[in-house]
């Protein structure tokens, strides 16, 4: 036992200096930006295919109340307003080349974090109210058609949705988001910083 705490202490104590490379990093970096605008790409993929699909619902079927086109218009509104804010800032980051202008990359990046900061705390809520709304105004007549257990469901499971992705699914995508662009920029801070420093 007490060769085994000897090996700790020795462990402890023996600091191994790793030297990455500004192209490692790079490479690294590369793979990073790529997932981002994926995911940004995927994002604005799955908003686009919300606003083509409600679009479709309002063309394709009759609806009676001014309520449902009300709702339907305020649900596309904001999906279209949503869907362009996520548009400007997957240009943000994917409009240079972060290789050939890394400062100017790390400046993108830094907007980009701000603008996620904003889109998920003050526009989300006027998003998630919108589309709250629209559906109100979209259920005045659908749920007319149903009965009063096929009712209450409807509106609970709606609820709890809105509440689901309003609070756990917002929180765990801040999160993640978050940390997963600070990392990047820290990469590209020690990446300029690299090259501009001659090793």
């Amino acid at each position: 036992m007490q060769a085994f705490d000897q090996i700790q202490e020795l462990w402890q104590k023996h600091e191994v200096e790793v030297k990455v490379s500004a192209d490692e990093m790079l490479q690294q970096a590369k793979k990073e930006v790529n997932g981002l605008k994926l995911k940004s790409a995927l994002n604005i993929g799955g908003m686009l295919l919300s606003f083509l699909a409600i679009a479709a619902l309002w063309i394709f079927f009759h609806f009676e109340s001014w309520t449902t086109h009300a709702g339907i218009s305020i649900t596309i509104i904001a999906i279209g307003v949503y869907t362009i804010i996520l548009y400007r800032d997957y240009r943000l980051i994917s409009k240079n080349d972060f290789t050939a202008h890394p400062n100017e990359f790390l400046n993108n990046l830094k907007t980009y974090q701000l603008n996620r900061y904003r889109l998920y705390n003050s526009l989300y809520w006027f998003y998630a109210i919108a589309l709250s709304l629209g559906l109100i105004f979209y259920f005045v007549e659908i749920l007319s058609y149903f009965n009063m257990i096929q009712k209450v469901i409807a509106i609970g499971l709606t609820a709890l949705w809105i509440i689901f992705c309003s609070t756990i699914l917002r929180k765990a995508v801040i999160k993640r988001e978050k940390e997963r662009i600070a990392l990047l920029i820290e990469k590209f801070e020690r990446i300029s910083g690299q090259i501009s420093t001659p090793e």
